[in-house]
């Protein structure tokens, strides 16, 4: 297994702007067909290095990863929300 974890820093963190990327990042539930698991968990302390919003997402593999970064609601919806919104982003993907 592949764990892909995005952590972003949002322009507007309030909790409302929090929660409507959280809702577009979990809408790639059953949209994106590599995803064997996804969470989404949203920053409480809003310490000066804190991200505010925190996606995992776990595929069977490096290939389903691949796969994954192409698919086209991923790319054509959520990356596009996500770029508008955000200040700052960090990844890290792990084998599992």
């Amino acid at each position: 297994m592949v764990k892909h974890v995005v952590c972003f820093k949002l322009k507007d963190n309030s909790p409302e702007k929090c929660q409507e990327a959280k809702e577009i990042l979990l809408s790639m539930q059953g949209k994106v067909p590599q995803i064997r698991q996804i969470t989404v968990d949203l920053d409480f302390l809003h310490s000066f290095r804190s991200y505010d919003v925190m996606l995992t997402v776990l595929v069977e593999d490096v290939t389903q990863l691949e796969a994954y970064q192409q698919d086209s609601y991923h790319c054509d919806t959520v990356k596009p929300y996500m770029h508008a919104v955000r200040t700052d982003s960090v990844a890290i993907d792990a084998i599992v």
